[in-house]
């Protein structure tokens, strides 16, 4: 695939619904669709839905370098502006938290709310061990790396309903649907500190844990909302992957944020 540098390429968006705007940002290995799919219909009934693909990832060209918070954030607050949306509440999830502060911080006059899920200031040395093992898999098989990625992105007890046929059948979706770009996402995870930031926003916040998260613990998703000045926490029943084990519960608690 033809790569080009991250600061020139608008990010490749989807669109859904008319309303008060909310944009959401995916975690790294995923796209708008993997991270979000099951909330855009009940999202878009009562709100414009604008999701942004990182570089590498849906239509997005992969970058040819490192990719860059700021830059990023930059991008997807240009993205939604793109769309129509004059201020917006930014929706993370994993590493798109990191992304929404930043953009937040960045664009006081844009980002007009928070609402943060599974995600991290900073990764923890039992975290960062998780995630350099993603990376070194993320250059050889790709089913073995669709096996683990299955294996600490589902909660335990998600994991435990699924049949074998099932697991088999999403280890061979999380083959096929590997973004060119992960090594640059997975780099930027390990990369990421947005410690200092957190007392800086003033946009209102929303922060979500996943309590059978085998990835990201709650812990240091507990840490963002203890960061940010005033934040509510809220928790979800569910693994890394939220879309999939509790979107209803998780659709819920973004269309009541922004009431």
């Amino acid at each position: 695939m033809t790569q080009v540098d991250t600061s020139t390429a608008r990010l490749a968006t989807t669109v859904r619904g008319t309303g008060p705007a909310v944009v959401l940002a995916h975690g790294a290995g995923g796209t708008v669709q993997a991270n979000f799919g099951p909330l855009l219909a009940p999202l878009s009934r009562s709100l414009k839905v604008i999701g942004a693909d990182l570089p590498g990832s849906g239509a997005t060209p992969r970058s040819s370098g490192p990719l860059n918070l700021d830059d990023l954030a930059d991008r997807l607050v240009a993205s939604a502006v793109h769309e129509g949306a004059d201020t917006f509440t930014v929706v993370g999830y994993s590493l798109g938290c990191a992304t929404a502060v930043r953009a937040a911080i960045r664009h006081p006059d844009r980002v007009t709310g928070l609402v943060l899920t599974s995600g991290f200031a900073k990764l923890d040395e039992a975290t960062r061990a998780k995630v350099q093992r993603w990376r070194a898999l993320a250059d050889g098989d790709r089913t073995a790396l669709a096996r683990y990625v299955t294996s600490v992105m589902l909660g335990k007890a998600y994991l435990s309903r699924m049949s074998h046929d099932q697991r088999e059948g999403f280890i061979e979706l999380v083959a096929l649907t590997t973004p060119t770009g992960l090594l640059e996402q997975v780099d930027l995870v390990l990369n990421t500190d947005i410690t200092d930031d957190l007392a800086t926003v003033t946009a209102p916040t929303l922060v979500i844990g996943t309590t059978q998260d085998q990835l990201i613990s709650p812990d240091l998703t507990k840490a963002l909302a203890d960061g940010i000045p005033g934040a509510r926490w809220a928790t979800l029943d569910s693994g890394h992957a939220p879309a999939l084990e509790s979107a209803g519960a998780w659709a819920r608690l973004i269309e009541d944020f922004t009431r």
